[in-house]
């Protein structure tokens, strides 16, 4: 194989993302980018008259040293207050852009960073598992950073340059094509190098920007992991890891900057080369009157030929043109740099922005109700009471109320709605999974979950208990197979009201900055503080908060770093049980308490599974020993399934991790 075909994909320059964000702008402010556009068009004109002045003044003074001073004092002065009634507009025009553009931008980058906020709690679940939270991080800071580099400053320099380019080769094709003819040699020459050097630039600051998302992400991880490196101590591989990334960083950098800070001396000095240019080849065309003649469309307009002699007020107006035209070619090099950093922030916002969302089709909601003479009403208050709210054909009622594991509900039709009282029925049918399609994790699975049962699962890492539990979820749909939950397919349940009638409890906890109050109230939002301290007292966990420098009221920070891992569980436990789900998932719930906690917070759990249908990833064997139905896994299958007593009697899997004191984890 060739060196060619292992070398890594150069970056590319796209403008699409840049000009899809011009269009986003444009939407969101139609009036302000309007009038910034006209501030723009103003200032550029008007920049481009000093030089075009310079003909007239100079006319003028040639016309005074023959006739004398007075005789030209009247139109001199004229003239010089038209130029500063001129600065004046274009002064107004540059301070209405700074203005507006000083308040839009910042309003403009609010909103993309709102829809990419509001983008990332649609998208799946699968989309954070495949990204660190610190590149996660780097949309938010420096992508959008570029952006707005771009919007604030880059597009409008650009614009207002181009414009200004744009009205000087216009006028100094008016006043001479012989000179205009060298123009277009040194337009010719800095275009070749803009491409060369300038695209060069460009390629590596959009490589230097996917290089920092990289870096960020590594720093991120390794300060959430602090403890653990410094436990194993592996400062020297962190280290290691650390100096690869940045040294990656650091030579795109390095390159991008070497192409950027050349580019500008090198484009200076063309200018500088065509200003040389311009005032020989003028020279020798004012000194040469009558051998060598001026072409220009001036002399048509003026005398009806085109072809005369070139008078030194042109001359020097055109070397004025000269030097404002480099210049403005110079501020458009100055600004490659920001516009190639944007075009790989515009590129990574809007991979975001296009990321497919978590399909739901469900069309079943949750709701709550009471009964009343036998039949379920829904209300709007908070009851204890759940209801799934199923749109459907008296056919379809008929079906469901023969379905396996609906009997004894209550149900209540009206019209083409159905209320199905939430019951907490959970049955897996030949359930086939795999995170990608071509590794399966689960194979036929089948169980099912009455009303009120604690199912466990046990087993060897990645024999697929917590991906049971994700399926509940819907964190991921499943390849074949059907889950049903009290006879409702899940996939008809949307998302959401689906996620609301589960209480989870996982072996990780996250706590939110705030108080203790309004972490446990992440639970349920409405809840009153009288429920949430409810909700601690049957979790055990008021005894702990009482003690805390402001009890409920006390702050929390940094995940709750101030507080013991047990403690963390604790609230954990008082959020699920606060949210008074019909059914709970507990992922290794007890997995960070010690044994005397553990037996105080058992109470707790068993309070709060209570006439609930439970879920329980088995971290101790002891904690699943009152579970109604054990289901051992291995390798995606149940192997055994029973309660305690009967796999014991079976001396299969469970039997061994029992008596062996096997304590499993997912």
């Amino acid at each position: 194989m060739s060196k060619k075909k292992n070398m890594p994909p150069k970056p590319k320059m796209n403008l699409k993302g840049v000009k899809r964000l011009l269009g986003y702008f444009f939407r969101d402010y139609p009036v302000a980018t309007v009038v910034v556009a006209i501030c723009i068009i103003l200032s550029a004109a008007i920049g481009a008259l000093p030089s075009i002045y310079i003909k007239t003044i100079t006319a003028y003074i040639e016309e005074g040293l023959a006739l004398g001073f007075p005789a030209i004092k009247g139109k001199l002065i004229k003239t010089i207050f038209i130029m500063i009634l001129l600065y004046l507009l274009a002064l107004i025009a540059s301070f209405t852009q700074a203005q507006i553009m000083a308040r839009v931008t910042q309003g403009f980058l609010h909103k993309m960073r709102s829809r990419m906020f509001n983008k990332m709690q649609k998208l799946p679940i699968s989309f954070f598992d495949q990204r660190n939270d610190g590149d996660i991080m780097s949309y938010y800071t420096n992508d959008i950073d570029t952006l707005r580099m771009l919007v604030s400053q880059s597009v409008p320099h650009l614009f207002n340059s181009v414009l200004t380019m744009t009205v000087l080769i216009c006028v100094m094709l008016y006043y001479s094509i012989p000179l205009m003819l060298v123009m277009v040699f040194g337009i010719i020459l800095m275009t070749i190098t803009t491409k060369k050097i300038g695209g060069n630039s460009a390629k590596y600051f959009i490589k230097q920007q996917h290089s920092l998302a990289k870096v960020e992400g590594y720093i991120e991880e390794m300060m959430h992991g602090q403890k653990v490196v410094k436990a194993f101590c592996h400062e020297d591989e962190t280290q290691e890891g650390f100096d690869k990334l940045n040294k990656a960083f650091c030579e795109d950098s390095t390159t991008a900057n070497k192409y950027g800070n050349i580019f500008g001396p090198i484009m200076m000095n063309i200018g500088n080369l065509l200003y040389v240019l311009e005032a020989f080849v003028g020279g020798i065309l004012v000194t040469s009157a009558g051998r060598i003649p001026n072409i220009s469309i001036e002399l048509l307009v003026s005398t009806g030929s085109i072809v005369g002699a070139l008078s030194v007020p042109v001359v020097a107006s055109y070397l004025g043109m000269v030097k404002q035209f480099t210049g403005s070619v110079n501020q458009v090099s100055q600004q490659i740099n920001s516009v190639a950093m944007a075009m790989a922030g515009a590129e990574r916002v809007f991979a975001l922005l296009d990321e497919e969302e978590e399909p739901d089709n469900g069309n079943v909601t949750l709701v709550n109700c009471r009964e009343e003479n036998g039949k379920l009403v829904e209300v709007e208050e908070h009851t204890g009471m759940w209801a799934w709210k199923v749109p459907m054909t008296d056919e379809e009622f008929e079906q469901l109320k023969q379905a396996e594991g609906t009997e004894g509900s209550l149900y209540t039709v009206n019209g083409r709605t159905a209320l199905v009282e939430v019951r907490g029925d959970v049955r897996f049918d030949s359930v086939d999974f795999g995170y990608v399609p071509d590794k399966q994790v689960l194979y036929d699975v089948s169980l099912f979950a009455k009303p009120g049962q604690k199912i466990a699962f046990v087993g060897a890492t990645g024999a697929g208990k917590t991906t049971i539990t994700n399926l509940i979820n819907r964190f991921y749909d499943i390849a074949d197979g059907k889950i049903r939950y009290d006879g409702i397919n899940i996939n008809r349940i949307k998302k959401a009201d689906l996620r609301r009638s589960l209480g989870v409890v996982l072996q990780d906890v996250n706590l939110f900055t705030g108080t203790v109050m309004e972490n446990i109230r992440y639970g349920r939002l409405d809840a009153t503080d009288e429920e949430c301290i409810e909700a601690a007292k049957l979790a055990n966990a008021d005894s702990f908060i009482s003690r805390l420098p402001n009890g409920y009221y006390t702050e929390l920070s940094g995940a709750g770093a101030n507080l013991s891992q047990g403690q963390r569980q604790l609230l954990s436990i008082a959020r699920a049980a606060v949210a008074d789900p019909p059914v709970m998932i507990l992922d290794e719930a007890t997995s960070s308490i010690d044994t005397r906690t553990e037996s105080l917070v058992q109470k707790g759990m068993d309070a709060l599974m209570h006439g609930r249908t439970v879920f329980v990833i088995a971290h101790r064997l002891s904690t699943i020993m009152n579970s109604d139905a054990i289901m051992v896994l291995d390798h995606g299958h149940i192997i055994e399934r029973g309660n305690h007593d009967d796999l014991i009697e079976q001396k299969g899997k469970y039997y061994q991790l029992y008596t062996g004191s096997f304590e499993e984890n997912d």
